[in-house]
């Protein structure tokens, strides 16, 4: 259900990300104006953003094979990592770029109006790009703070798509200030000015998504109550005397591998300890679905000891 309402947040924005792309680099050629060219490469990086998602998506659907035994998952979170890449070297460095080149040789706009018409017909499109976003993000935020949910999230298409949302609606504000200005003040310059701001507000939100993209790329923990459920289920087994450990890894947006640490008693035999592990598994994976593999690791106390003493075990 997660990965649907994200699908179609990402389609929506790509439908109206491509209207607005084509409408605001028409506008922009009319009137010459900076920001309203970053403002269409804006929308035209994030188009091509929304298909990079889109073919992430499909591609960590692949079922495993015997080249990659743990399935194809965590390409999703490299082209999650390509998008914020594009955003910040297009998207932030063409803005600034073209800024620059107003504030250098500044040209006066001509049919002004058309810059705000476009602006105003683009938010109102934004806007609703940005519901599908929005209401894709609470679904899966859980409840919790919006910061907190963006750091905890293990599916970065749902903050992606509100993300650069958000930063085409600020855009949008800073474009129509920016166009404002140079005209009330007759300072054209004042429009390369917001184009550069539009720029560092795309690059804000790059460095935001590439650091939590890259998180989960090379290797993210899961969360914390799915290794203390797991910690609990294990343990209420009368065979499991303590539980060493759980490591998680975080292979695709609702796949988990986990490793599971178990003190056992030394008089359990060969076919007790089998028996134990396979009830396990099938115990914890019937709690969790999202677990994609799972490795459990019996040891006897003089092994934990052991461990302890060579100091390979930790709280």
């Amino acid at each position: 259900m997660a990965e649907t309402s994200s699908r179609t947040a990402i389609i929506a924005a790509l439908a109206g990300n491509l209207l607005i792309a084509a409408t605001k680099g028409v506008a922009a050629a009319i009137t010459g104006s900076s920001a309203m060219l970053s403002e269409a490469v804006h929308s035209l990086v994030d188009s091509g953003n929304e298909v990079l998602l889109l073919y992430g998506q499909h591609r960590a659907s692949k079922p495993p094979d015997a080249k990659h035994p743990f399935g194809y998952g965590r390409e999703l979170y490299f082209w999650c990592f390509v998008v914020a890449l594009l955003i910040f070297a297009v998207g932030a460095g063409v803005s600034a770029y073209e800024g620059v080149v107003h504030i250098r040789d500044p040209e006066a706009m001509t049919r002004p109006w058309i810059n705000f018409a476009v602006l105003g017909a683009s938010f109102v499109f934004e806007s609703i790009s940005w519901w599908f976003g929005w209401k894709s993000f609470q679904g899966a935020k859980g409840g919790e703070r919006f910061w907190k949910a963006f750091k905890i999230s293990k599916d970065p298409t749902t903050f992606m798509v509100l993300f650069e949302d958000s930063a085409a609606l600020l855009g949008i504000v800073i474009a129509a200030i920016g166009t404002w200005l140079a005209l009330a003040l007759d300072a054209p310059w004042i429009d390369g000015t917001a184009s550069i701001l539009i720029g560092l507000v795309l690059a804000v939100v790059a460095v935001l998504l590439a650091r939590e993209s890259k998180a989960l790329l090379i290797g993210e923990r899961a969360a914390p109550e799915l290794s203390a459920s797991i910690r609990e289920a294990a343990v209420a087994d009368p065979c499991v005397l303590d539980v060493v450990d759980v490591t998680t890894s975080q292979l695709a947006p609702d796949q988990v591998i986990a490793t599971i640490g178990i003190e056992i008693d030394d008089k359990l035999r060969v076919p007790d300890v089998e028996d134990l592990i396979e009830r396990l598994e099938q115990t914890i994976r019937a709690r969790h679905a999202e677990l994609f593999r799972v490795f459990i690791r019996p040891q006897s106390r003089r092994d934990q000891v052991q461990a302890i003493a060579a100091g390979r075990v930790q709280d």
